[in-house]
């Protein structure tokens, strides 16, 4: 490819970078940067294509993590993450294996599963809330009781 191809596809790349701001592109674009750089040394065009790709690849896999973590540090977690560790009042039967189960938190009801795939909550038994997957509560039975 010449140094213009080369040239035009990082373009190409970088604005596609700008309009989705997604960290999709820009590994391609330092590979096309390598196979601009390749392109201005003559060489053939298969070391060009492989420069490309073992640059855009090795930025991917190096990098990705690394941007990823210091951006993705301003998370803030939903007001359903504060339920994680409370105590919840099973008001339909949970069972797994039926697919079926309600539980009340905070004057709210919902979905509800438990933990352990062979244990059930009875109506009016309290779980402890494990983690919270989609819209459903995962409990596991505890003795204890609410206030």
């Amino acid at each position: 490819m010449s140094t213009t191809s080369w040239l035009i596809f990082f373009i190409v790349l970088i604005i596609f970078e700008l309009l989705t701001m997604g960290l999709t592109t820009i590994w391609f674009a330092l590979g096309a940067v390598a196979g601009f750089i390749a392109a201005i040394f003559d060489a053939n065009i298969y070391v060009q294509w492989v420069l490309f790709i073992l640059v855009s690849f090795v930025t991917l896999i190096f990098t990705r993590p690394v941007l990823f973590r210091r951006l993705n540090k301003k998370i803030v977690k939903t007001n359903a993450d504060t339920l994680v560790g409370q105590l919840a009042v099973v008001t339909t039967e949970v069972d797994n294996l039926e697919a079926k189960g309600a539980a009340t938190i905070n004057g709210l009801e919902w979905t509800a599963r438990s933990s352990d795939t062979d244990v059930k909550l009875l109506k009016g038994s309290v779980g402890r809330i494990i983690a919270i997957k989609g819209n459903k509560l995962i409990l596991e039975p505890t003795n204890e009781t609410i206030d």
